[in-house]
């Protein structure tokens, strides 16, 4: 048995030694007047949990509330830190640093603190009282070394004595001559032995290899960063980061516009032999099909020998990095959030022509394991006020998730370091105009809009959340994407019939659509979670722009249309 011991780096911030915590009841805040600058459904709230603590990756809290964060990159010289709210107001007031080794990966499983590197699973033992673990870290678990490509690996467990841990692929589609034009697909593609997949260990036993005790649970997954194990199913699940480059590797059979949101980010559930077929396969949302790569032979368009492979159970446009995955299991939130999917997206860099797309969480709704609604957008608002040309852009860059011991949720932030919390307070529950404080659709009026449209509280609004919702696929103006999503100018789904155009928002669309001799065949995600006032201020500003003339829809139109729709 083989023990590794590293020293504790303790940083404490206003005391030096940890008091001990007892499982209790952590009062719940009121939300920040901003959400701490998220937008959050109608009924929830959000507020600041711990901030400045940059680099941070994946989170856990335990029982009594003490949290635990890993950080991508060493920071005062350690790779992690602990967390206590010693007053019980929520938030947190001391901080201790600890396990100089850096990681990604975190999880709470019967009374340890599991971490990961690049290159092992360790755990440390959680004593009921500190919230220091111990300094004696166990590895679980070794795999190769991999200095290059997806290196950090994240892990979760069955509950059944078993631990499964993804290990990314090294490269973007297993070319000869890494992301070179006009390189060869090596096939069969070398990786698939030892990386690009999830492997099976045993919980707790020690020393483990992954060539030796590890098994290759499933493969053709590029990288599923994003992993969880379903208690409600008794099920594993991934969300995968897609690959780059068909337009920048196949110009002749590719546009800018097809690259910027192919291949789809999939949402996978993963049972033992299964093979998701990266890197000879990926799966194209908008054909609703797994579709040969061209290094691979492929055009874009051929099945070929990925006829046959399992789809996702949800597939995501392109480049928005999910890296984190939770099922809701708490009684906080209301029913209709229960065993559904929680899924952080860390946020793309590779869109162009287009803005960045991601930063941002999306919930999934599920019953008995299977998707039972369109997937929406739950917490928005990280990037700030301004567009997104690259990741540096974004004021903040969703990362982390966890669910804590009363229902609520925390959010880790990988730039600035910031943590979020976000609870339901009550269908009613409405942010404190009083306060004075600038809600985050407030300060996007005050850098984007025209002094014009300032003028115009509604027209800023619409604006606001035009760019916030639908931007990402009909462009900023409104241009649309050729053969995907619709132009919004002179279309008289948006002049036309009010009603039509309230109920697509409400429901989406699903069919393709024919515009002026093109079909356009991205189907459309319902938005029944924007309020009436949203709605109203979305389809009004489009109404009014882009070269349209028509009139405003009312707030009283949008709730005709969504009455009639209950």
């Amino acid at each position: 048995m083989q023990r590794v011991t590293l020293l504790l780096l303790a940083l404490v911030l206003l005391f030096t030694c940890q008091p001990s915590k007892e499982v209790q009841e952590v009062n719940l805040p009121s939300p920040d007047p901003d959400h701490g600058a998220l937008s959050v459904p109608e009924g929830f709230g959000a507020f600041i949990v711990a901030d400045t603590l940059k680099g941070l990756r994946h989170i856990v809290v335990r029982e009594n509330g003490d949290i635990y964060v890993s950080h991508g990159r060493a920071q005062d010289g350690s790779g992690h830190k602990a967390l206590r709210d010693t007053d019980n107001d929520g938030r947190i007031d001391s901080i201790a640093a600890f396990a100089s080794t850096v990681g990604t990966g975190m999880n709470l499983h019967k009374g340890y603190l599991y971490m990961a590197n690049d290159s092992m699973v360790f755990r440390a033992k959680l004593n009921e009282d500190e919230l220091l673990p111990s300094s004696a870290l166990d590895t679980i678990a070794f795999m190769p070394n991999t200095n290059n490509g997806h290196r950090s690996k994240t892990m979760t467990f069955d509950g059944a004595g078993n631990m499964y841990v993804n290990i990314g692929s090294f490269s973007n589609a297993c070319l000869e001559e890494a992301r070179t034009k006009g390189s060869t697909g090596m096939d069969p593609c070398p990786e698939l032995s030892y990386r690009a997949g999830i492997w099976r260990f045993s919980d707790d036993k020690l020393n483990q290899t992954q060539a030796e005790d590890g098994h290759h649970y499933a493969t053709g997954i590029r990288n599923g960063m994003a992993l969880r194990w379903n208690t409600s199913t008794n099920a594993l699940y991934c969300v995968q980061h897609g690959r780059d480059q068909l337009f920048g590797l196949y110009d002749n059979l590719f546009t800018e516009e097809q690259s910027a949101l192919l291949p789809s980010e999939e949402f996978l559930q993963v049972n033992d032999g299964d093979d998701f077929g990266w890197p000879y396969c990926y799966f194209d949302h908008f054909q609703d099909k797994k579709i040969l790569a061209p290094e691979y032979g492929g055009d874009g368009k051929t099945e070929g020998r990925c006829e046959g492979i399992k789809h996702p159970v949800v597939a995501f446009p392109g480049h928005m990095a999910p890296n984190d995955l939770l099922f809701y299991t708490g009684n906080q939130f209301p029913d209709r959030y229960k065993n559904g999917a929680f899924i952080a997206f860390h946020g793309s860099w590779n869109r162009a022509p287009y803005n960045q797309g991601g930063y941002f969480v999306a919930f999934v709704p599920m019953e008995d394991g299977q998707v039972s609604g369109d997937w929406e957008i739950f917490a928005d608002g990280f990037v700030g006020p301004n567009p997104v040309a690259s990741p540096r852009d974004a004021v903040y860059r969703p990362c982390g998730l966890t669910q804590g011991p009363d229902g609520s949720i925390y959010v880790t932030d990988s730039r600035k370091g910031r943590i979020w919390r976000i609870a339901y307070y009550g269908e009613d529950y409405q942010s404190d105009p009083s306060s004075g404080a600038a809600s985050p659709k407030d300060k996007v009026f005050a850098i984007n809009a025209t002094a014009e449209e300032a003028a115009s509280g509604e027209m800023a609004a619409g604006q606001a959340s035009y760019e916030q919702y639908c931007a990402v696929c009909h462009m900023k103006d409104g241009a649309g994407v050729p053969g995907m999503n619709p132009p919004l100018k002179g279309v008289d789904w948006v002049t036309g019939d009010k009603e039509r155009l309230i109920g697509v928002v409400l429901n989406g669309l699903r069919e393709p659509l024919e515009i002026n001799g093109e079909t356009y065949r991205n189907a459309m995600a319902a938005f029944p979670y924007l309020s009436d006032e949203q709605i109203s201020e979305i389809l009004t500003y489009i109404r009014s722009h882009f070269g349209n003339e028509a009139d405003a829809v009312s707030v009283e139109e949008v709730k005709a249309v969504r009455g009639d729709d209950t």
